[in-house]
């Protein structure tokens, strides 16, 4: 039987949607600053937007809590007036950001509208969508630049029909001063990883993110948060730092060993087993790190925010991984 116009696209979007899917990890210091505190996203909005909206409660967070899109999260996202703005954060210079952010703005658009509406002859309004990426990688970028989603095309269309920009923020310590001076919580956080990295020369990272969450407390830098926070600020950075440190090197030895087994089917497929078992790795190693300092299996889901099923998933594929010779 020939399937309808609605049939058809509940079809496509189920096909594009779900295989970006991944099961739910741990959020973000950079998430953690700002989720749950509409004040501090208020402020970080008039900062970027150079506005001066007063009542937070004018906000209407729609953040995409429980799926990671290309393995990553979609940090923080939110309506105000007839705007849909969407903030990432990142670590590297990601040029691939605009398709990222067409697959979350799609979600959202989806969450927000009624699937019904759409077949209407009445056009229905949403909310003109904004993306901002805040950046504090190593790599040296400027304070502010553009990504375009027509940069990504095979084609030189210099009109495309679809174009989706993202804006770029350089939060790195000494970047941007005006939004610094203007949104206490990204100078804070600024200052906080600048001091990770400048203790991770002499340290180890175990032993340089505590440093750097004691300096922050001392010298009075967003000092509740780090006081209130700290066991989570604590395994969300060695997380991610950990996790970065790593990707490469799981991803090589992935490829490797999927070609050693038979599994011929090219670069995509090895480096995706080995994104897979780093990933299960880093877990697992965290968790086990837990443990041995006295946390329960409960604990350790409370604080990463995994699922107690995910954690020892991770851990009993380490367990059954063979020691290469």
């Amino acid at each position: 039987m020939k399937k309808t116009r609605k049939q058809k696209l509940k079809y496509l979007f189920r096909r594009v949607t779900y295989p970006w899917i991944n099961r739910k990890y741990k959020d973000t210091v950079f998430r953690l600053l700002f989720n749950n505190d509409k004040k501090a996203l208020l402020e970080l909005y008039n900062a970027i937007n150079h506005s001066s909206y007063t009542d937070p409660e004018a906000l209407v967070v729609n953040t995409l809590d429980n799926a990671i899109f290309m393995g990553m999260h979609n940090d923080l996202s939110f309506i105000i007036d007839t705007h849909l703005n969407i903030y990432e954060h990142q670590s590297t210079n990601c040029p691939n950001m605009p398709l990222r952010c067409l697959f979350y703005v799609s979600k959202l658009y989806a969450q927000i509208v009624d699937e019904n509406k759409i077949y209407s002859c009445k056009v229905k309004h949403i909310p003109e969508p904004h993306f901002v990426v805040f950046y504090n990688g190593v790599e040296q970028l400027p304070e502010v630049m553009t990504y375009k989603l027509s940069d990504m095309y095979d084609s030189d269309n210099t009109a495309p029909d679809l174009e989706l920009t993202v804006k770029v923020l350089n939060i790195n310590r000494g970047m941007n001063p005006e939004l610094m001076s203007s949104c206490a919580k990204i100078s804070g956080y600024s200052i906080f990883v600048a001091k990770i990295r400048e203790y991770n020369t002499e340290l180890p990272i175990e032993d340089a993110v505590p440093a750097a969450i004691d300096y922050c407390i001392e010298n009075n830098i967003l000092k509740d948060f780090f006081v209130k926070q700290r066991k989570a600020i604590t395994m969300f950075s060695l997380y991610e730092y950990d996790y970065k440190s790593h990707l490469k090197s799981e991803h090589d030895d992935g490829f490797e060993e999927g070609q050693a087994q038979g599994i011929a089917i090219g670069e995509e497929r090895g480096i995706a087993i080995g994104e897979e078992r780093g990933e299960l790795k880093k877990l697992a190693s965290i968790a086990t790190n837990m443990q041995n300092n006295g946390y329960s299996l409960d604990q350790v889901s409370d604080i990463t925010g995994v699922a107690i099923a995910d954690i020892q998933k991770a851990l009993d594929s380490v367990k059954n991984t063979p020691t290469q010779k």
